[in-house]
């Protein structure tokens, strides 16, 4: 397995994590089998580099991985969030940032996952009511007590990112990076995070499966599926990112690669400072996005991906309109 470090002076990790929502929050019906069985894959695989929440169940997926780790911790790098209220609506999807929370969560987070440390501990999205400096200390102290190791932000603005790095170091920034969202090398989190030597981490790097081309009808999602409520897998914005999806699928044919190889590859070309964590909860889709780690694409290969789909080309916002008020923070 190749390597990759979370930022200048942070951690090596697998250069593909695993994303472990999908295993039990958000994209249908649960397979804990195949779910423990994906696991058990990446790491003969060797991807180290583990993600979850407490929000994804909620709490069942860090429960998941608190069985499965049970002998095998020290194998995974592992990293766990915080910050959506466990008992709100979650149509509110209600933050806290706040001290007190910050220190609960974590020990709850801890017990549920079994282990007496957590390696990245993110802020799952940034509370405007809190200042980011009163939760980053409160996460500090974490680090101070062993508890937590490297410290995250998820879908931080640049100017909050700055004001987190300055109380205490952050390794790695979570923010969704794929072909049909470039919002980090738009808004200035990138050049940040390469300015302070923040590693990033890109989540839903396939584009919640869609760049896969596995996606042909809104009908092939489950009941209870959350894309069946995004703007991007709906009415003509689904067909006019279908047709995007097509020209990368003519592309990656040509090359012998599958559409999500070629998706994949392409978020692994932004840079070896670029660690992203595709989610599955099935091994033979495991299996192709590790393949994407042999894929080599050349300058030329690069500008025919951006021409067959350009930035900003994707139809529809990315969440519906209240998560979208949370992200940028």
């Amino acid at each position: 397995m190749k390597t990759r470090k979370l930022g200048r002076n942070g951690p090596s990790v697998s250069a593909i994590g695993l994303g472990c929502m999908g295993m039990s929050f958000a994209y249908g019906g649960r397979d804990d089998d195949e779910s423990r069985a994906t696991l058990e894959r990446a790491l003969e695989r060797g991807v180290n580099f583990f993600d979850t929440a407490d929000i994804y169940g909620p709490l069942s997926n860090e429960q998941l991985l608190g069985e499965f780790l049970k002998g095998r911790r020290d194998q995974v790098f592992l990293a766990t969030k915080f910050g959506f209220k466990l008992n709100s609506d979650p149509a509110a999807r209600a933050i806290d940032g706040r001290p007190e929370y910050v220190r609960s969560a974590c020990d709850a987070s801890l017990q549920r996952l079994g282990t007496d440390h957590i390696d990245l501990y993110y802020q799952h999205r940034v509370d405007a009511s809190v200042p980011i400096e009163d939760t980053v200390g409160a996460m500090a102290e974490l680090v101070r007590q062993g508890k937590v190791r490297h410290l995250g932000l998820s879908e931080p603005s640049a100017a909050t990112l700055r004001r987190a790095h300055a109380v205490h170091p952050v390794t790695a920034v979570q923010s969704e990076l794929s072909l049909w969202t470039r919002d980090p090398q738009n808004n200035g989190v990138l050049s940040t995070c390469r300015e302070l030597g923040i590693g990033l981490v890109p989540y839903s790097p396939l584009g919640r499966g869609f760049l896969t081309g596995a996606i042909r009808s809104p009908e092939d999602f489950e009941a209870g599926d959350s894309r069946r409520n995004n703007p991007r897998f709906q009415g003509e914005n689904f067909q006019k990112n279908l047709a995007l999806v097509e020209r990368i699928s003519r592309l990656a044919a040509d090359k012998q690669v599958s559409p999500g190889q070629l998706a994949l590859a392409w978020v692994l070309a932004q840079g070896d400072d670029v660690v992203p964590i595709p989610g599955t909860k099935r091994r033979k889709y495991l299996e192709d996005n590790i393949g994407a780690l042999d894929v080599v694409l050349s300058p030329d290969e690069l500008a025919d991906i951006d021409a067959a789909f350009p930035p900003d080309a994707a139809a529809g916002e990315r969440y519906a309109a209240n998560m979208m008020q949370l992200v940028g923070r």
